[in-house]
């Protein structure tokens, strides 16, 4: 992975931060069903400036993670790496790029329009959170994986 790629990991791992401190909201109220108002308020308000109302800017996140893909390819095509440590690197970046891209931004999307019943909105910010967890641990151990092999 060259310097660009850590980068891109470094940025997405900022703004996933900048996401967590809305969605560790959520962690204070495990025992309930329904998050209290308040808590969804400002869950589903930061999900509404961050998703929809920021745009174009929210296209960048979008961008870094296409720039990360393609280092890495790049980096797999031209470069002397085992193929363990590509495939290793790879999953560490893909997954959580296939999951904001499949269920964590629609999800982020439908939180912010606040359309669903509280229970299920709920549901939406818990899920939310638990996926920038993951995203959070895999782009923290493709860092990791990385700055160990070289």
């Amino acid at each position: 992975m060259s310097l660009i790629a850590a980068a891109c990991a470094g940025f997405l791992i900022a703004v996933l931060w900048m996401d967590l401190m809305f969605d560790s909201q959520v962690l204070r109220h495990r025992g309930a069903d329904v998050l209290p108002e308040p808590v969804l308020a400002s869950i589903c308000a930061y999900y509404r400036r961050a998703t929809t109302t920021s745009r174009p800017m929210s296209h960048l996140i979008a961008l870094v993670m296409a720039i990360l893909l393609s280092a890495l390819a790049i980096r797999f095509l031209t470069g002397d790496d085992p193929v363990w440590l590509i495939a290793v690197t790879g999953a560490l970046a893909g997954v959580p790029i296939a999951l904001a891209l499949t269920r964590t931004v629609p999800n982020a999307v439908r939180l912010g329009a606040r359309n669903d019943d509280l229970g299920g909105q709920s549901r939406l910010a818990r899920a939310v959170c638990l996926d920038h967890l993951v995203c959070l641990a895999c782009l923290l151990g493709l860092l990791g994986v990385w700055f160990l092999t070289q």
